[in-house]
């Protein structure tokens, strides 16, 4: 499974540096365009970003029986969200996916802490809505509404990392640990800033 992660990881994340590398504009906007189309889809529904969501996709990961993999929901999901979180910004001069940055629980923290205590709880709701997903599609639908909530304010994510999330979570015997790990950044990134709960 370790291994399986660690494919998922390199895919999202060699999809996003292509993009980020690429010396054509147009064709960024475009396959960026392209792929925000795909939010609130299924991996089969889009052939247009198959291009994009199918080539290169390990073997591993391919359906062998017509219904989606858990592997290709993760990076379709992945690679969607963060066409949705990219749009109106520079991928090179504000760039919304970062390897080894945010966590989803440490970017909501930042979005709490940007958007002051009045939206402290409304945003808090959203983000147990979201960890309390019980499918893929579920979570997708959940997660888009948060990813907008970032988008506002420039609160980047760690989407080679989120993809593995996204993985995990469709695995009954994992989803607890993902849940469980998104709480704890949330939390633990409000002592990183100072704000220590008393005991």
């Amino acid at each position: 499974m370790e291994e399986q992660q660690k494919a998922i990881n390199k895919f999202v994340n060699d999809k996003i540096q292509m993009l980020a590398n690429s010396h054509n504009p147009s064709y960024v906007r475009a396959t960026l365009a392209k792929l925000r189309r795909g939010v609130g889809k299924r991996p089969a529904d889009l052939p247009d970003i198959w291009d994009f969501t199918l080539d290169l996709l390990p073997d591993e990961f391919l359906s062998k029986t017509g219904i989606p993999t858990n592997g290709q929901w993760a990076t379709f999901l992945s690679l969607t969200l963060f066409a949705l979180h990219q749009q109106g910004k520079d991928i090179n001069e504000n760039p919304m996916s970062e390897a080894g940055g945010n966590s989803l629980g440490n970017a909501v923290r930042d979005l709490t802490n940007k958007r002051g205590e009045e939206s402290a709880d409304a945003i808090k709701r959203r983000f147990d809505i979201v960890v309390t997903s019980s499918s893929a599609e579920e979570l997708a639908y959940h997660l888009r509404s948060m990813i907008s909530l970032l988008r506002g304010e420039s609160i980047p994510l760690d989407y080679p990392r989120l993809a593995e999330d996204i993985f995990n979570f469709q695995s009954p015997v994992k989803r607890d640990g993902v849940k469980l790990r998104w709480g704890q950044d949330y939390y633990t990134y409000t002592r990183k800033d100072g704000e220590e709960n008393e005991k």
